[in-house]
Formats: C-alpha cells, structure tokens, sequence
C-alpha cells in the first residue's frame, strides 16, 4: 500500500509528459543543471575569497609585528 511499483511510476512520467510536454520538461531539466552548476560556482568562489580574506589578515598582523 505505501510502495509504487514500476507500473505506477511510469503512468506518473506518462501523465506529466502529456501535461507539459516533452520540450518543456527538457527547458525545466536545462534550466534546473544551470542552477546546480550556479550554486556550486558560487561556493567555489566563496571558499577562494574566504582564503583570500585569511591571507590578508595574516599579511596584515606580520605588518604590525614587524617581522
């Protein structure tokens, strides 16, 4: 009762293929693995500007020290 089996999922693919079309769902699909490659652009970018933040202080504090 609480399991699907392979039948009820592929009337669920049929049904929203028949609601949004194959052309869109591929516009969704291109649209959703842009998104993914975004957000992991940006938590790239965030790590090499927290790096940088860190070198900066320690160039800062060997600055006051004099060394």
């Amino acid at each position: 009762m609480g399991s699907f089996s392979v039948w009820h999922w592929l009337i669920v693919l049929v049904i929203v293929m028949l609601v949004f079309g194959t052309k869109k769902l591929g516009n969704m699909g291109s649209d959703l693995g842009k998104a993914v490659k975004g957000f992991k652009d940006g938590v790239k970018n965030g790590d090499e500007e927290k790096k940088d933040a860190a070198i900066d202080v320690q160039a800062k504090e060997k600055d006051k020290t004099g060394t």
